[in-house]
């Protein structure tokens, strides 16, 4: 084979990738829209709608996150159903204490684990979530993929339970939210939201919109009194966090230390006409990273003050990191913070003031 016939077999493999992305691309917007057509609309049962509270208290519980001692999995455990569906096997228990969790294993578990305590320490609604370094689950049968993480006796090890609180009205999918679609375009508490993603690398961003792959966003409905709900705006799935960003998955990772350090002097890359720059890329990368102002910043640096490095490294431990992990994740984190303090002088003053 002569050089001319190799760079002509290898433009045809590439031609042929790029029309095979492009027809895929084509092939799940348009289920995607068929989708939320045949979904119609969506009916709230809540009047009030929320994507951001201010935290309660000032210093944020690492351990237990936006769960609570009585909340914690208590053994013993009981099977009660496997999932198929999703990327990663996952069953149903129920513990000691009644109540239902959704149990995952897999390369999401740590880093679901720790971002969740990241955001809900900065505001945003998070669900319960706990790593469990093993445990018995009694009573499991006719297994499939989760045959791989639970022992024929019922033990496992490394495992993500997430609550299943059957209280809250959940909205996910064709019902749930996009990043460009949503009642908080345009406010600070959006643009804090997507800080968060990008401080935490997770490229796995996707929304109402990737329907067809499935949507990492969602609407939870919580009771407030006998009579009103609160509609709560989430990201579900975090567990494309804490590597490297990127647009595909061979420049993307997840739970990396090294990548993640890579790319730290890229989380911000200066400031444009009053609109912060970011080198985040993910799968929803114009939504996330582009329209994000000073003042957005500014509003937000005093929320990132819960994140300091007792908080971030025992959120971390908390999470199924080892010691080195959770170091080295630690400074990488303070230093992209420390990127959004150094954005102007005002952010500079404000940062000292709260002492980030």
């Amino acid at each position: 084979m002569t050089a001319l016939d190799a760079l002509l077999v290898a433009l045809g493999v590439i031609v042929t990738i790029l029309v095979g992305r492009l027809a895929l691309g084509a092939t799940w917007r348009g289920i995607g829209v068929y989708r939320l057509w045949r979904a119609g609309p969506r009916h709230l049962l809540a009047r009030r709608q929320r994507i951001w509270r201010a935290p309660r208290s000032t210093h944020a519980d690492a351990v237990h996150g936006p769960g609570s001692p009585a909340q914690s999995p208590t053994p013993p455990f009981h099977f009660i159903e496997e999932h198929t569906s999703g990327s990663q096997p996952c069953v149903s228990v129920r513990d000691a204490r009644g109540q239902r969790w959704r149990v995952k294993w897999g390369g999401e578990v740590h880093s679901e684990t720790f971002a969740v305590r990241v955001a809900w320490a900065c505001g945003y609604f998070s669900e319960v979530t706990y790593f469990v370094k093993s445990g018995d689950i009694h009573g499991v049968s006719d297994l499939r993929r989760a045959s791989a993480c639970i022992e024929p006796a019922g033990t496992f090890c490394d495992a993500r339970f997430e609550l299943d609180d059957p209280d809250v009205r959940k909205l996910f999918e064709e019902h749930s939210w996009a990043w460009d679609d949503n009642p908080f375009l345009g406010t600070p508490a959006l643009s804090g939201l997507k800080i968060v993603v990008m401080l935490l690398s997770n490229w796995d961003t996707k929304d109402r919109r990737d329907v067809a792959r499935g949507s990492n966003t969602a609407i939870f409905e919580h009771r407030r009194s006998g009579w009103t709900r609160e509609a709560r705006y989430l990201l579900t799935d975090w567990g494309g966090s804490m590597g490297k960003w990127g647009s595909n998955i061979a420049t993307r990772g997840r739970w990396d230390p090294t990548g993640f350090e890579q790319q730290t002097p890229e989380y911000v890359t200066g400031v444009k006409d009053s609109w912060v720059q970011f080198g985040y890329v993910g799968q929803r990368t114009v939504d996330i990273a582009r329209n994000i102002s000073v003042d957005d910043v500014r509003w937000f640096v005093p929320y990132l003050s819960r994140l300091d490095e007792t908080f971030l490294r025992q959120a971390l431990l908390a999470s199924g990191a080892s010691d080195d992990e959770a170091t080295r994740f630690t400074h990488a984190l303070l230093a992209r913070i420390q990127q959004l303090k150094g954005l102007s002088p005002a952010l500079r003053l404000l940062s000292s003031t709260y002492d980030i």
